[in-house]
């Protein structure tokens, strides 16, 4: 096996992230430094990860969690800020699939299998995440169309939403919309680009799953359908 893919297997990150983290030399086999993720691991090989002994997780898990404000997408946090991983009970290994920013609430899904990070988190598949935002005003049609159409969001990247509804709510705008790319803070720049304010952020969908009932800080496993559904994009 690769040795990127039995990081990813491990619960370690998707096979993309472990590709950075073997060059990082982070891993060894049998005490050795690895800097290559394509290495072939064998079966009797002794694999570290930050001097932690790694073992293949073969029961695969996925949980959603109702992400508070102020809570940190990170297994850990170098200066002790609360992170996601406070809100979980398990005691397996699990990676966040994406990203929501510190200021962000709504759904997140963790999981230990490294190959459905991969599909999840790979830009090719346009795996499509819904977002309410609380806006200063409407957007108008001009807006609506750079938005829709694709505009630049700075360092070189182009964002893109399909703007769902919008509603006036005691004088903010209240709009859903979705993105199929993924990119860091993409709502939020966005809406810098074209100028609106944007108050608040939460994401609502991941490919199939919803937030549902799911109340802030609260986290439930999925069920094996639900983590089925997720390949299923549309």
């Amino acid at each position: 096996m690769r040795l990127n893919k039995f990081l990813a297997k491990s619960g370690i990150a998707s096979r993309r992230k472990s590709d950075e983290l073997i060059k990082m030399a982070t891993t060894t086999v049998n005490e050795e430094i690895i800097l290559d993720p394509a290495y072939n691991v064998k079966e009797k090989d002794f694999v570290r990860f930050d001097g932690k002994l790694l073992r293949v997780d073969e029961e695969k898990i996925v949980i959603i969690l109702n992400k508070p404000k102020n809570v940190i997408t990170s297994v850990s946090d170098q200066f002790g800020r609360k992170t996601v991983m406070n809100f979980l009970k398990s005691k397996k290994r699990l990676v966040p699939i994406g990203r929501l920013d510190k200021d962000s609430t709504g759904l997140l899904l963790l999981t230990n299998d490294g190959d459905l990070h991969q599909y999840l988190t790979h830009p090719k598949n346009q795996i499509p995440r819904q977002y309410i935002v609380v806006i200063e005003k409407i957007i108008d049609s001009s807006k609506l169309q750079r938005i829709t159409r694709g505009l630049s969001i700075g360092e070189g990247e182009m964002g893109r939403a399909k703007v769902i509804s919008q509603k006036m709510i005691k004088g903010r705008c209240e709009a859903r919309l979705e993105l199929r790319q993924g990119k860091k803070r993409e709502v939020r720049r966005i809406f810098r680009s074209v100028k609106i304010k944007l108050f608040s952020l939460h994401r609502v969908s991941f490919g199939n799953i919803n937030i549902g009932s799911l109340k802030i800080g609260e986290s439930r496993l999925l069920t094996e359908n639900e983590i089925k559904n997720l390949k299923n994009k549309n």
